[in-house]
């Protein structure tokens, strides 16, 4: 089949942009590597829209939360990922998590639906010399089209590590020690309307002394070494090492993903503990797939070696005996100096028939990989139709992120970056309380206006 726009990419942003344009009667060539006999250092799935790192959208609270507001815009541009993801959609309290198989499912269902567009598994190891191309490659972005990207732009890539949590089997967790919980019982509303009963996290206590075994030995572990060419390889802060948090001090993780405010442990008696019910430390787990076998160490991110995240996992209290689906791991990505290399609409300036997309542009985040996704496919959309682009207003989530993408951000300094309240144009005159639901409201606002003028 001929066709009007070339995919390389089918992960969050590549499958996002192909079902914009696909949708609209456009023929598309979505190229994937997974499933030629390829796959990248951290997928383990040939899947369309595989997630790696975690199964967590993040907040879905759509009035004071810049992620919960970008997914309300997307869902308001017919977004496949978060149609997806709400039938995939397992409890966890004010966040949106889903099975991974069950997400990844749902979008290739929906892509093979559409007539006009074909899926092709093959790798693509340069760029196109013509024709409209959508690169969203991801992080993971194999050597050789790396190479040829390189080539391109006629910069080095940027270049940061991500870490990934471990995954326990549900029914290897000591539940005469842990417990059942959500943080002061936040988002059980959504956990009730999701089938949960408001206690979505599996919680592990710990006492001070077992705290602080645990520390040292976190900080004692043998970790993965890097190669000589990673040395000077930054972390990306949203997807830290536990390890590395560690090294900041003995009480950082506490106050970070151990913090055990608002989980009150019924487990233990007063008599037994000084401080009561409150344990000093506490790790959480939170439901990996719909039939509720798999739970993820949240914030567990880790780069200490497999042997030795066995042996110092199963010291927390309820893991004893866990068993583990996956251990945790570390992996190198790219992204592109955006604000120098991309136009105002995505395109490579030395050569604009190629458009960017996802996390390669220096997004962050599943939920902004494919906000930039669709973004993307709507612009890719635009032009084949002879029509202007307008860009959504920077006061909404998906003009913001744009933004800082596209040349607001500094060139000098740019990194990898979720969406946040920070990218929006600010409200200096609301009060600091009221700040953020502002922010919500005057996006809603103008997004609508936004997608009316633009007849989307």
């Amino acid at each position: 089949m001929q066709y009007d726009v070339h995919i390389i990419g089918g992960g969050l942003a590549g499958s996002e942009a192909a079902w914009q344009l696909a949708r609209r009667g456009l023929k598309v060539r979505l190229s994937e590597m997974r499933g030629s006999g390829e796959r990248s250092p951290a997928h383990q799935t040939d899947q369309l829209a595989e997630l790696v790192c975690s199964n967590s959208f993040r907040s879905d609270d759509d009035t004071s939360n810049a992620v919960g507001l970008l997914h309300h815009e997307m869902r308001a541009l017919d977004s496949l990922v978060m149609a997806a993801a709400a039938k995939a959609r397992v409890p966890a309290g004010s966040a949106l998590a889903v099975d991974r198989d069950f997400f990844s499912a749902e979008v290739e269902a929906a892509l093979a639906g559409l007539p006009n567009l074909t899926v092709v598994r093959e790798r693509i190891d340069t760029l196109p010399d013509a024709g409209l191309t959508i690169v969203a490659t991801g992080p993971l972005t194999a050597e050789s089209l790396a190479g040829s990207i390189g080539r391109a732009t006629g910069a080095d890539s940027l270049a940061f590590f991500d870490a990934i949590a471990p995954i326990v089997y549900r029914d290897s967790i000591d539940m005469d020690v842990a417990w059942m919980a959500s943080r002061w019982d936040k988002g059980a509303e959504a956990s009730f309307e999701m089938g949960g009963d408001g206690r979505d996290y599996i919680n592990c206590p710990m006492t001070r002394e077992q705290y602080e075994a645990f520390h040292a030995g976190l900080m004692a572990g043998e970790k993965t070494e890097f190669k000589e060419w990673e040395a000077n390889t930054p972390y990306f802060d949203g997807c830290m090492p536990i390890e590395v948090m560690a090294s900041r001090g003995v009480e950082t993780l506490r106050f970070g993903p151990m913090k055990p405010v608002g989980l009150d442990n019924p487990h233990w008696a007063t008599e037994e503990h000084p401080n009561g019910r409150w344990p000093y430390a506490v790790v959480q787990l939170r439901q990996d797939n719909k039939l509720g076998t798999l739970w993820n160490m949240v914030g567990f991110q880790t780069k200490l070696k497999h042997a030795e995240q066995v042996r110092l996992f199963r010291t927390i209290p309820g893991l004893e005996n866990a068993e583990f689906a996956r251990l945790g791991g570390l992996h190198r990505n790219t992204f592109l100096n955006s604000p120098t290399l991309l136009d105002r609409q995505l395109r490579l300036k030395s050569a604009p028939h190629i458009r960017f997309a996802g996390q390669i542009t220096g997004c962050e985040g599943y939920v902004e990989s494919s906000a930039v996704g669709l973004i993307a496919g709507l612009m890719t959309a635009c032009e084949l139709a002879g029509t202007d682009w307008q860009a959504p207003p920077a006061t909404t989530a998906l003009g913001a992120l744009l933004s800082h993408i596209t040349g607001d951000a500094e060139a000098d300094s740019y990194q990898p970056m979720n969406v946040n309240f920070g990218l929006f144009p600010p409200l200096h005159d609301v009060k600091k309380k009221a700040r953020k639901a502002a922010y919500t409201d005057r996006a809603k606002t103008d997004l609508s206006d936004w997608k009316q003028a633009a007849a989307l």
